[in-house]
């Protein structure tokens, strides 16, 4: 985010601008914020509060004037009493929150996005789709999408490559696998948690093949960058080439 000069490591073969000086006088968006390493947190809390920053291996202060856009999953909430994001990096961002309902909560959206997503990858497999089943729009609007909108969009992209008509559709049998994985709770809720983190992390793993990055790589399955990826399959001990 903040650029390198050049020798500032091995393999620092020249200087580097960073976002938020590229982002000068615009917006930079931070995408996935609550899963910031806590050094970065903190070099993130100077840029905002003193609105200047060094490059890595610089001595030379950068002034910065940008408006920050930042989007998370996470309960920062808990995050903060567990002791993962710091308070007053909470509340420099705070400023204007918006929360984006989950797709189980705006279940009118859910016909047109079917609609929108079995276009878009009809067009991409060079199929011609002219209609919907209407029990495969009560299906989905009876589901509760755990995955949210890249799970809709994964299970709609998959019933397109399987169309052999006109009418789109989607198998029930595909939505009720999904409720089976959900595991049950037996034990404490971070535990429980971490069991289905994984269970999700190793079947995105086993339908791309062992493959992280990339468009059809497990990250962009799961919609989470790739180093944030990385990072769960090292503290979840996940091999990257499990096959199921």
């Amino acid at each position: 985010m903040f650029g390198h000069e050049k020798g500032a490591f091995t393999g620092a073969l020249q200087r580097h601008q960073g976002r938020f000086e590229l982002a000068h006088s615009g917006t930079i968006f931070l995408d996935e914020i609550g899963e910031l390493p806590a050094e970065t947190q903190v070099a993130l809390l100077r840029v905002l509060q003193e609105r200047q920053f060094e490059r890595v291996g610089g001595t030379r202060v950068i002034p910065t004037d940008v408006r920050i856009i930042a989007a998370t999953n996470r309960d920062l909430s808990a995050a903060i009493a567990a002791g993962a994001f710091r308070t007053d990096l909470f509340y420099r961002l705070n400023v204007f929150p918006i929360r984006v309902p989950r797709l189980r909560e705006r279940k009118g959206d859910i016909p047109m996005l079917v609609e929108y997503f079995a276009r878009r990858y009809a067009e991409k497999a060079g199929k011609q789709i002219s209609k919907i089943d209407k029990n495969t729009l009560k299906l989905c609007q009876s589901y509760h999408w755990p995955g949210n909108i890249r799970e809709l969009q994964n299970i709609v992209e998959r019933s397109v490559i399987l169309c052999a008509g006109d009418t789109f559709w989607i198998d029930e049998a595909w939505l009720s696998s999904q409720n089976a994985r959900l595991p049950e709770s037996s034990g404490p809720l971070t535990k429980t948690l971490k069991s289905y983190e994984k269970e999700l992390i190793e079947a995105a793993l086993a339908e791309s093949n062992g493959k992280v990055a990339g468009p059809n790589g497990a990250a962009a399955k799961l919609g989470i960058p790739r180093s944030t990826l990385d990072l769960k399959i090292k503290q979840l001990n996940i091999e990257k080439h499990t096959t199921r």
